[in-house]
């Protein structure tokens, strides 16, 4: 467009030169004259119409590549949407909902949506279940995608409205709501994974980079540092972080687990090892780290966000958090890995008004948005944007969240993984009291990791 008023202010320039230079002229005759300046002003109205025509032309194919304008350009009666949201969610997701329709209805489109509760926990057994029932919104953990995926429940994320998805948010959330290279769902938290607690009144910052050394000083101070390692969710942690892996296979129900591999007894001796070590603690339980904690037990604890606030009182100031620390695997520091965990916003595929579902979905996921579910409930945010402002960085657990996305993968493993995993932690971290065979325990889980799953 600045081209197009450059072209037409030079050729206004070029006619007035014009014009004053013919008035200097006293050879030529008033008729000569009068029929120049018509001539020159014809051109001149000419141009002008040429260039109007140009910027409407240029006007209209702007509002055409325009998906918003578009959508409501095609909208003639009332959006009727349903939105799923976990019950602690109500009250922040009504208000987004509330500034959404605001800003639309101001623009002349009618809408009736309808929120409901629905636990991001269980919410593909409930899509799955009736998928035309289901809401056209509806928020989910990560690890229920490929189920979804497979019974064509989600709509793929194949046109944005307002931000890049795919590049405004940490790549590990992008990662979890991709299949086959097909982004399917919004990434919303980036939340639910593990790290490491730390009271830095007995525990320095470089302590805690290393088990070894965290736990010689949690004992000089006659405390402990304590990992829930009977569970398969945390001593996950130990394997990956050596380089052996559980996955999902492609019927999303199915594991392939080659903990048995080469170098998989090193891993589980280095377990009974640290279960062996002064200054360390399995604990039992969640509630098991939290009391260890109040009571003075515990220096160190690997846990998530949702004991921050129990933690931040029983250590007040002296509350520290980072990333996993490294383990001794045949006498080499490994660093930890450990499972990540994002909620996601799904659009459902058989939703009557999939384009206004899609835009729904970017409102309640934008940067603001996420910032407002930090502020208002704690939620780690996804985007980028808001994990790296001054509030979210400022919170402890979240910003120790972001140093662990490095070393954390997206939990992905089939119902078989559970049970056998657990069941290899807790053999292994009270010093395999029976002696059998570390090849032997570690091929009998794997056997039962990757059980097939029939039906």
């Amino acid at each position: 467009m600045k081209k197009k008023f450059l072209a037409l202010a030079l050729t206004f320039a070029m006619v007035g030169g014009c014009l004053v230079g013919c008035g200097n002229d006293s050879s030529k005759t008033t008729e000569e004259t009068k029929t120049e300046e018509t001539a020159e002003q014809g051109a001149t109205e000419e141009t002008t119409e040429e260039a109007t025509t140009e910027e409407t032309e240029s006007s209209d194919a702007a509002a055409e590549n325009d998906p918003i304008q578009n959508l409501i350009s095609a909208t003639t009666d009332t959006v009727n949407l349903r939105v799923w949201a976990a019950e602690e969610d109500q009250d922040v997701t009504k208000k987004m909902i509330n500034d959404f329709t605001a800003q639309y209805e101001a623009q002349g489109v009618k809408f009736n949506i309808e929120l409901g509760v629905q636990s991001e926990a269980s919410a593909k057994d409930t899509v799955l279940a009736d998928m035309d029932a289901a809401a056209d919104v509806f928020a989910f953990a990560d690890d229920q995608i490929l189920e979804l995926v497979n019974a064509g429940a989600l709509q793929e994320v194949a046109q944005t409205y307002t931000y890049d998805v795919q590049n405004e948010n940490l790549s590990g959330s992008v990662e979890a709501a991709t299949i086959d290279g097909k982004l399917y769902a919004y990434p919303m938290t980036a939340d639910n994974g593990y790290f490491l607690y730390y009271d830095k009144s007995v525990i320095s910052e470089e302590q805690a980079g290393s088990m070894a050394t965290m736990c010689e000083a949690a004992d000089a101070a006659g405390k402990k540092v304590a990992m829930i390692v009977g569970d398969a969710w945390y001593n996950y942690s130990f394997f990956k972080g050596a380089g052996l892996d559980v996955t999902l296979d492609a019927d999303g129900k199915t594991n392939t687990c080659n903990w048995n591999g080469d170098g998989g007894t090193d891993v589980a001796q280095a377990i009974i090892d640290l279960g062996k070590t002064k200054g360390f603690a399995n604990a039992k339980d969640d509630p098991a780290i939290v009391t260890g904690v109040k009571n003075g037990k515990y220096a160190a604890v690997i846990s998530g966000v949702w004991n921050s606030d129990a933690i931040t009182k029983a250590w007040g100031d002296n509350i520290a958090a980072t990333k996993l620390p490294t383990y001794t695997v045949a006498g080499n520091e490994v660093q930890m890995s450990s499972f990540s965990g994002y909620k996601m916003i799904g659009v459902n595929s058989h939703s009557k008004f999939v384009g206004w579902s899609m835009l729904l979905a970017e409102w309640l996921t934008n940067a603001d948005n996420q910032k407002l579910r930090f502020t208002e409930r704690g939620l780690g945010p996804a985007n980028i944007q808001a994990s790296e402002s001054e509030e979210v960085q400022a919170a402890p657990a979240i910003a120790a969240l972001a140093k662990q996305a490095e070393y954390a993968v997206p939990q992905r493993v089939g119902g078989n993984y559970w049970d056998p995993a657990k069941t290899l932690g807790q053999t292994l971290i009270t010093g395999n009291k029976d002696g059998t065979d570390l090849q032997e325990l570690l091929d009998n889980a794997v056997a039962g990791i990757t059980a097939p799953v029939e039906g």
